[in-house]
């Protein structure tokens, strides 16, 4: 039982919103599946042999099947976009800086991002509208003036330059399905597509997110010893015994590899190599994004790799898993906000495809002119509307 609201639960009850339930997740936001939760796995409400995606799975299926209108998800290398795209629902991860993180418990302290997911774009907008903003309690809070994403939709597109990069080109089918056709949308709608853009490090970054958030994760994680709060084995003889059986029983298998991972980028003679290495190329990532963003306004990726697997698929995997997020990373090193939105159909079995916009930093306004202009044209959140609950 929280003993205390995070930032943006306070301010969604003071809006008036009604806070009903906690949605399952892969455990501490480790897993792009939802199969990593000490409640047992969530499954697609439009498949139920699918996963829904992670970490977030539960607040997408929940907003999908119409259990709630919309839900809040933490987003750090995919953890929103990605539930949003396998369920067919909108997820946004905001700037980083934008939404506080003050009550969200630490994955990767700079890369986490509080956002909501939602069933169109326009619950989307009123939602940010209402969770943004700066927080004195949260020293990564950004000092940034929140603009009225709801004046950004129902405008047009057309003179807008949207980035298509180059290093994402080999797809799978689905994937050249979903970009083709968005492509054709936007440039319908007067948006001029450029073909030309280049991020060139952008390959790199799973191998950068892998060091960089499981270093994090380890030294966030450290506080669950069993000492002040959390799961405590309470037949240890000594302290030694307690932290160790603490540690051990509490973590489920996923964690305690993360945490593992990321103490050995850690340790002696390996920071260097390892985690060092990993900001450095994390840097030059930010600077490809950079300077893309001086030609373009907006870039379009997809936002996985593929559909909705099935439950159990790549459990035994855990780098096949990983693999899932290798499009929804980059916007969480480079610290930009991204927007996942339905786009189409996969070829086997129906089930929902997403796209993502990427902007520049506290550019959400214009992300969601893009997304809702996109939204509007296709009509896909109003075709994947059809779910039992």
């Amino acid at each position: 039982v929280s003993p205390y609201n995070a930032t943006v639960i306070q301010k969604l009850l003071d809006a008036g919103a009604v806070i009903y339930g906690r949605t399952n997740m892969d455990e501490f936001a480790f897993g792009s599946s939802c199969e990593t939760s000490c409640y047992g796995p969530t499954k697609n409400p439009r498949d139920m042999t699918r996963v829904p995606g992670g970490s977030s799975g539960g607040s997408a299926a929940c907003v999908a099947n119409h259990t709630a209108i919309a839900a809040l998800g933490s987003d750090t290398g995919g953890s929103i976009r990605q539930p949003a795209s396998f369920c067919g629902v909108v997820g946004i991860k905001p700037t980083y800086g934008r939404v506080s993180r003050y009550g969200l418990i630490a994955f990767a302290s700079s890369l986490d991002q509080i956002g909501p997911i939602t069933k169109d774009v326009r619950d989307s907008a009123l939602l940010l509208r209402t969770i943004a903003g700066h927080d004195p309690k949260d020293s990564t809070s950004a000092n940034v003036s929140v603009p009225d994403y709801l004046n950004f939709l129902d405008k047009d597109i057309k003179g807008k330059k949207i980035g298509l990069p180059i290093e994402i080109r080999n797809l799978t089918a689905d994937g050249n399905e979903v970009m083709g056709k968005a492509v054709e949308v936007l440039k319908r709608q007067g948006a001029v597509i450029d073909d030309k853009i280049s991020l060139p490090h952008i390959q790199y970054a799973v191998n950068v997110y892998y060091i960089v958030a499981p270093s994090e994760a380890s030294s966030n994680l450290a506080r669950f010893d069993g000492v002040r709060f959390g799961f405590r084995d309470k037949s240890a003889k000594t302290l030694l015994e307690m932290y160790e059986n603490s540690r051990g029983e509490g973590f489920g298998a996923e964690a305690k590899r993360r945490i593992i991972l990321g103490t050995y980028s850690l340790s002696s003679g390996y920071y260097d190599a390892y985690y060092l290495k990993a900001m450095k190329v994390r840097t030059k990532i930010k600077e490809d994004f950079d300077k893309a963003f001086q030609k373009v306004d907006a870039m379009i990726m997809p936002t996985a790799p593929s559909s909705a697997f099935r439950l159990g698929e790549k459990t035994q995997n855990p780098l096949e898993m990983y693999l899932s997020d290798i499009y929804t990373i980059s916007a969480n090193l480079a610290g930009i906000p991204a927007i996942s939105v339905p786009a189409s159909l996969s070829k086997d079995g129906n089930l929902p495809l997403g796209l993502q916009f990427l902007g520049k930093p506290f550019d959400e306004g214009p992300l969601y002119q893009i997304a809702h202009a996109f939204e509007q044209a296709t009509n896909f959140h109003q075709k994947l509307g059809n779910v039992t609950p």
